[in-house]
């Protein structure tokens, strides 16, 4: 089950929203995160509305990419973090797998797979993964 995400209020205060959702990590979980981050992104655009419309997508599209590899190859929990950035948004996935991720070949022919990394890669300004004890936390930062 989804936790519900929640201001930090210390940025909120700032103008500078925050959210964090934690999921158990089942497959309708990446919906959930999905639902989440265009929450975060409404109430963002309430105070800055994006410099491309593309922007609001991309991030939607990337999260979702996060959850759905963090639901087939960290099982368990994961947590969604997002907060505004001086030119964009800072998204961090936190998952229980140490193992970073890797780039697939695409095969259309066996019924597709192997795109969300490479999308990932192009869509963010700047992706990096870092691995700890307890998993791992992806960072990506998109504009906005």
């Amino acid at each position: 089950m989804a936790t519900e995400p929640h201001w930090d209020d210390a940025l909120a205060t700032e103008g500078i929203p925050s959210r964090t959702a934690r999921f158990t990590g089942e497959l309708h979980h990446v919906t959930g995160a999905r639902l989440a981050a265009e929450e975060f992104l409404d109430d963002l655009a309430r105070a800055s509305l994006p410099a491309a419309p593309e922007h609001w997508d991309d991030i939607l599209l990337v999260v979702t990419e996060l959850a759905a590899n963090a639901v087939q190859y960290a099982p368990g929990p994961f947590e969604l973090r997002m907060r505004r950035t001086f030119d964009g948004v800072h998204v961090t996935l936190s998952d229980t797998s140490t193992t970073p991720p890797a780039p697939r070949p695409f095969h259309p022919s066996r019924g597709g797979g192997g795109i969300g990394w490479h999308l990932v890669h192009t869509l963010c300004d700047q992706v990096s993964v870092v691995v700890h004890d307890r998993g791992k936390d992806v960072h990506v930062f998109l504009p906005w």
